[in-house]
């Protein structure tokens, strides 16, 4: 009996490696494609393709374009968007924070725009008992003092920037602090051509920051990671490691490269 449990079990582990296979390769085509084209990608026997080709029919997982051609089932986009909706940027960075936290030793922060201001909703840093993250901290600040909103404010309009400018006065918190419009303007074409953002003791004095967009599956920056550190500690090299995580909470995502 344990023997033929053994075999029913590598014959499903065999079967499922198949249709993954099969849907692999549908991926890679735009067009409906032909029986024999994907028994050749797979290595499957036609056969063998065939058959489990009408089952994932049944499934609604594949659809049978014309007789003996194929391309990837609507079901496959009715469980993606169910994944979708369940995405958290949150959930998505939480580990990717703590990586990139263990690599700086720094504060990460992760902040989304509200209105005229960002605000954290989490934090991954040290304390004494170790590594720590607060969740859903609801600090806020503006978006011209801060990294994160530094990369918010660069997508809107140059129109929208100095509406921006006049519902807040550019209010500054320190000497550093970008007050003058013109300036913010230099400051947020420099954040467009690098594709990162910075805050230089502007919101707080010796304390700087770097900031890079985390984007959704549409391509829109819908949150900001930034590391914060003492002026005196932030160091370049960080920035690679920054923007590679923001990359990849952004793949997980749905981000699609290249948009």
């Amino acid at each position: 009996m344990k023997n033929d449990s053994t075999s029913s079990d590598k014959t499903s582990i065999q079967v499922i490696e198949r249709m993954v296979s099969l849907l692999d390769a549908l991926s890679r085509y735009q067009d409906p494609v032909s029986l024999k084209e994907l028994a050749i990608v797979t290595g499957l026997h036609p056969s063998t393709a065939h058959r489990i080709l009408n089952d994932m029919v049944i499934t609604r997982f594949v659809d049978r374009a014309d007789t003996g051609y194929y391309r990837l089932g609507m079901r496959l986009l009715e469980l993606g968007n169910i994944v979708k909706s369940r995405l958290n940027v949150r959930e998505a960075a939480l580990e990717f924070m703590r990586a990139l936290h263990r690599q700086t030793n720094q504060t990460i922060n992760l902040s989304v725009r509200q209105g005229d201001e960002i605000v954290y909703i989490d934090r991954a840093f040290s304390e004494r008992s170790g590594m720590q993250v607060v969740r859903a901290i609801g600090g806020r600040a503006p978006l011209h003092l801060t990294s994160t909103g530094k990369l918010f404010l660069s997508l809107d309009e140059p129109k929208a920037i100095r509406a921006y400018a006049t519902r807040t006065g550019l209010a500054g918190h320190n000497k550093n602090s970008i007050t003058d419009l013109n300036k913010l303007e230099k400051e947020l074409a420099a954040v467009r051509e690098t594709g990162y953002a910075r805050d230089n003791e502007e919101l707080e004095l010796g304390v700087r920051c770097m900031a890079a967009g985390i984007h959704d599956d549409s391509g829109k920056m819908i949150a900001g990671l930034s590391i914060s550190a003492p002026a005196d500690r932030l160091q370049e090299e960080w920035l690679s490691n920054l923007t590679d995580t923001a990359r990849q909470i952004s793949l997980t995502l749905g981000y699609t490269e290249g948009r």
